[in-house]
């Protein structure tokens, strides 16, 4: 079958044709012919030869930085916009008009595929003052402050962009357009996720979502610094809202990466039943364990320095832990995130008087190496979202300590130490007991390595998605199409078998008025049966069919 992955993000060539996540999906179901189409800021690879292993193309558009270039709409066409566009900003800042949304989005998508002036509106004085009128406009949410004009002009900008995926080249149903795939599997949200519910509603054609940590929580995280004032972020995060709720409703299956993730999206709206975990798979999984310990026992701390991740916990812990073990080191990886962060550590280094036995290595060449490098592994953050760090870990064969926060229970399970988060004692209690145990050491490397296998190899994430597709693709309705462009699955196998029994239709044509004689009467009563174009075939035509 047809499989458009669309996703968001500039992938260099490597990443595309091998280390990707989308790359190792088609690779591996090579029996599915797959089309990616990536949005990102235009500075992707060139590809004028062939498209990469398991890819029967590459469409990119730009959805970030200048508008592209492009005629404005008619006067009577910008009063359709505007209609649409209107609809649009009031679902985002009146709460009592959420209903708004999708089809606002789904018109001016229309309106986009109709003369490609999407864009040219957005970025137009008119689009602008609708923006402005309705944002400030009584009863409009602005518990954020009220908008000034440099806010309006800011917001118009980034929803141009945002909308920008809706006038995208591949809404037909051509080779390269979305009408002609199975289906649709977006990797991520926001944006991405757009040409995909654009192509469930002028064609019908189902789609996926993935999420390996949620776009919307991320989108979150991100406001909280980013660079505009607050009346801005308060209308993007309820774009963002607002589009997940879209999304959630929409999606034939949502498959996140973990349980915790699952039950996000549980919270944000995602209807359970709909709701399937599949594990983000790693090109580690086949890769060696590490080799012999360091003769010294040696504790590697792996993150970015910063608060979140918490390496202060991990240096009061080991200040007990060089108490009861004098020979005992630290090695702690990870780049500076925050400024000024790694001499606050080494301060703390040295108050607490394990400075010589703490060795800041930064960024190691390949996290294999840090792995190697220690006796045991040790993750310490306020929040872990994302399994892949400590999977990688696991799969070194190295004994895992963690602290019990977000994903962690789920991904080390018993083949691992879990501790409280905050608690030096606790987590310096551990890592003693792991030190002074070679062989339970060994124990728990071998079980987090092979759960690790088990969980993140590409072969399950592979047969899982296997089975959702042709699950999907099988049950749903077949979209009423003429026959040259009938999607393969789009009906039973027994539609297109002579004289088997052919499923009642849904709705019936009623006989024209004009046949009154006998044969009308008999044309009548004889059974009809469906138009490979999704109507009702005439009697007299369905018999000649037959023969």
């Amino acid at each position: 079958m047809r499989i458009a992955l669309l996703t968001e993000g500039n992938l260099s060539v490597a990443q595309r044709t091998g280390g990707g996540w989308c790359g190792r999906l088609a690779g591996a179901l090579a029996e599915h012919e797959f089309q990616l189409y990536l949005l990102g800021s235009g500075g992707g690879a060139d590809f004028a030869g062939a498209p990469p292993r398991g890819l029967l193309a590459v469409h990119e558009l730009p959805i970030w930085g200048r508008r592209p270039a492009g005629r404005r709409p008619a006067a009577h066409r910008r009063r359709c916009y505007a209609t649409a566009y209107e609809d649009l900003v009031r679902s985002l800042v009146h709460p009592a008009e959420r209903a708004r949304f999708g089809p606002a989005l789904y018109r001016l998508a229309e309106l986009a595929r109709e003369d490609g002036a999407l864009p040219a509106f957005l970025g137009s004085g008119q689009a602008h003052r609708t923006l402005e009128r309705v944002w400030r406009a009584p009863g409009a949410e602005t518990a954020a402050g009220q908008p000034l004009v440099r806010d309006v002009l800011v917001a118009g900008d980034l929803l141009e962009q945002l909308l920008r995926p809706l006038s995208a080249p591949w809404y037909g149903t051509g080779p390269s357009g979305l009408g002609s795939a199975d289906l649709c599997h977006v990797a991520g949200g926001g944006p991405a996720v757009l040409p995909a519910l654009v192509a469930k509603h002028l064609h019908g054609v189902p789609f996926v979502l993935t999420e390996h940590g949620l776009h919307l929580r991320e989108q979150y995280r991100g406001y909280r610094t980013a660079p505009y004032r607050w009346p801005v972020r308060a209308l993007l995060l309820a774009f963002f809202r607002q589009l997940t709720a879209e999304t959630y409703r929409q999606a034939a299956v949502l498959t996140p990466g973990s349980g915790y993730d699952r039950r996000w999206q549980e919270r944000c709206g995602a209807d359970p039943e709909r709701i399937r975990v599949v594990h983000e798979s790693t090109p580690e999984a086949g890769r060696d364990p590490a080799g012999a310990e360091p003769e010294r026992p040696t504790l590697v701390w792996a993150g970015a320095l910063e608060p979140g991740r918490d390496p202060e916990l991990m240096l009061h812990a080991f200040a007990r832990v060089r108490a009861e073990l004098p020979a005992a080191r630290l090695r702690m990886y990870g780049e500076e995130a925050a400024p000024g962060y790694l001499a606050h550590c080494r301060a703390i280094a040295r108050r607490l008087g394990i400075h010589a036995a703490v060795d800041f290595a930064g960024r190691p060449p390949a996290t294999a190496d840090a792995w190697a490098a220690g006796s045991a592994v040790v993750f310490t953050a306020l929040s872990q979202r994302s399994p892949r760090l400590l999977a990688d870990a696991m799969l070194s064969g190295r004994a895992v300590i963690a602290t019990e926060v977000g994903i962690v229970p789920e991904v080390l399970g018993p083949a691992g130490l879990v501790v409280p988060p905050r608690s030096p004692r606790a987590l310096a209690d551990a890592c003693l007991a792991l030190l002074g145990d070679e062989e339970r050491r060994a124990r728990l490397g071998l079980a987090g390595r092979l759960r690790a296998q088990e969980r993140f190899a590409l072969e399950p994430e592979a047969a899982a998605f296997r089975e959702i597709y042709l699950e999907l693709v099988s049950r749903w309705p077949a979209f009423p199409a003429p026959a040259e462009r009938m999607r393969p699955f789009a009906r039973p196998a027994e539609y297109w078998v002579a004289g088997a029994p052919v499923p009642a239709p849904q709705a019936r044509r009623e006989a024209p008025a004009a046949e009154s004689g006998p044969s009308g009467a008999a044309d009548a009563a004889a059974p009809d049966g469906p138009t490979p174009d999704g109507g009702r075939a005439e009697p007299g035509a369905l018999a000649e069919a037959s023969r």
